[in-house]
This record gives structure tokens, C-alpha cells and sequence, in this order.
């Protein structure tokens, strides 16, 4: 009969097989005798690996994409603002260098006049047909007068018709009720351009036909009258029609930027220097104050 219970082999053996499996691994690495054998369960174990770990990984990626997307969006909106905000500040800087390139006209401009001058903002534009009539913030207490010429970095706008404290009242030579006296520069004839109601256009209603003058003829101020120095530009003649008249029609455009000016140049012909602008009243409090300081 055989046992119920068979012998076992003792620990002792078990651990001996053991330990001289150890060694005999350890022999066979010191000589990469192991090296095929782990190259090729490698391979075969690659596949599993990445199928299990297939899951985590896709989950991963997924969770990448939607942060990715979500990031993309925040920056696109970020830059879509960034760049409203730099077309603003840039369609800001465009105004400000060509209101810049006006200004130094001006001032060009006021050194080769000679007179004394002073520039001056528009408020506001009254140019319906029967009126050419522009508002700007300077008055009577900056030492505008009514008769006043007025300019700007080409030529003659017009003058100054009414003064307020704080404002003037400037007509175009453009006005239906405005003349100014000129003559050709060309040969020194002198005749009187008169407004039309058409902000480019004048005429000249007190020319003969045989008047010396053609277009491209350029007119200036004659000086007649006291209100406009002489030799300030003030059109050119684009146009002649005299034929079979007593008096020919001639057309002249000014050479001012009349619809387009923002800034006007005020002008003192007179030798007297610009009054200096009357300070603020103050109290008396405030005056013993400033004697104080003194």
C-alpha cells in the first residue's frame, strides 16, 4: 500500500537549490549569457505591456487634448484682445503723428511769416452755402480782434469775424459775403477774389478779358484794405472763360485746406505784441497770500 503522507525533502535542500540557482544566474550575467534569452521575453512581454497600459495612456492623452484645446482658446481669446487693444493704440498713434506732421507745419509756417502768431483748435464747422463759418477756442482774452487773418500751413483760410472770451467766430474766404483783395503773382495784377459758397472754389468777378492771367497762376495778398499782409497765399487760378465778355470768368482754388484743417494759425500784423492772457481774479484772500509768498 502506498503512504497517505509521503516525505518531504527538507528546507535545507530547498534552500541549497536556491542559492546554487543564484550563482549559476549571477555566473551567466557576469558573462551576458542571459542577454538573448532577455532580448526575446522583452519582445514578447512589449505587447502586453502596452496593452495594458493602452488604457492609462489614452486617458492621458484624452485629458491633454481637451486641456490643450481649452488652453489654445484662452489664448487665442487673449491675443484676439491684445490685438484689438494694439489696433486701437496704433490707429490712436496714426492720429497722433499726422496731427503731429500738421503742427509742425504750423509752426514752419509761423517762422517764415515773420509776424507773431498763435495756433488755435477748431470747435466747430458752419459750412452750409450761405455761410463759411468755422468756430476755435481762442477769444478776446488771448487778444484776438475781429479782422484778425487767419491761415494755416498753406495759405490764407480767412478772418476773424466775431470774438467772444473764450471763442472767435472765423470766416473762410470761401463766404458768399467774403472778398479779399490779391493780385498775380506772376506779373503784380491786382483784382478782388470773392467767395462762392463752394468750399474750393473762388472767383474773380472784376477781371477784364484780356486780363494777363492763366491757369496755374498763383494769388496772393495784395495788402489793399489793411487786413491781410501783403504776399500771403491765397488760390490758384484753375480755370478761364472770357471770351466774347466785357468781364471774364475766371475760377481760382485756394491753397488752403479748408474742410480738412483741424488747427488754425491766428496772425498779429500789427506791431503790437500779443497781450498777455489776464490771470484768474483771485480773492483777497489769495492775494495776500501770493504778497506773502513774495
Amino acid at each position: 500500500m502506498k503512504p497517505i503522507f509521503t516525505k518531504r525533502s527538507s528546507p535545507n535542500t530547498g534552500l541549497f537549490v536556491c542559492v546554487f540557482a543564484s550563482l549559476a544566474l549571477l555566473a551567466c550575467e557576469q558573462q551576458s549569457l542571459l542577454t538573448p534569452f532577455r532580448d526575446l521575453l522583452t519582445s514578447v512581454v512589449y505587447p502586453l505591456q502596452q496593452l495594458v497600459s493602452s488604457p492609462t495612456q489614452g486617458i492621458k492623452k484624452l485629458g491633454e487634448a481637451f486641456s490643450s484645446h481649452a488652453g489654445l482658446l484662452a489664448e487665442n481669446e487673449e491675443l484676439r484682445r491684445e490685438h484689438l487693444l494694439l489696433s486701437a493704440k496704433l490707429s490712436k498713434f496714426a492720429a497722433l503723428e499726422q496731427e503731429n506732421l500738421r503742427l509742425r507745419g504750423l509752426l514752419d509756417t509761423s517762422f517764415k511769416l515773420g509776424e507773431q502768431v498763435m495756433i488755435a483748435e477748431l470747435l466747430a464747422v458752419n459750412l452750409v452755402p450761405y455761410e463759411h463759418v468755422v468756430v476755435v477756442n481762442k477769444g478776446s482774452r488771448f487778444g484776438v480782434y475781429p479782422g484778425q487773418p487767419v491761415m494755416d500751413a498753406h495759405g490764407v483760410v480767412g478772418q476773424v469775424l466775431r470774438v467772444n472770451p473764450q471763442s472767435s467766430e472765423i470766416i473762410l474766404i470761401t463766404d458768399p459775403n467774403h472778398a479779399i483783395p490779391v493780385q498775380v503773382n506772376r506779373n503784380g495784377l491786382r483784382t478782388i477774389a470773392q467767395g462762392t459758397g463752394q468750399i474750393d472754389k473762388l472767383s474773380l468777378p472784376f477781371l477784364s478779358s484780356n486780363a494777363d492771367i492763366q491757369p496755374g497762376d498763383v494769388l496772393v495778398t495784395s495788402g489793399m484794405g489793411g487786413v491781410f499782409p501783403q504776399g500771403y497765399p491765397v488760390a490758384t487760378v484753375v480755370a478761364a472763360n472770357g471770351e466774347g465778355n466785357a468781364f471774364a470768368k475766371f475760377a481760382a482754388a485756394p491753397v488752403a485746406k479748408l474742410d480738412r484743417n483741424r488747427e488754425l494759425l491766428l496772425v498779429w500784423n500789427k506791431p503790437d505784441p500779443i497781450p498777455r492772457v489776464p490771470d484768474q481774479v483771485s480773492s483777497p484772500k489769495d492775494s495776500t497770500t501770493s504778497h506773502a509768498a513774495k
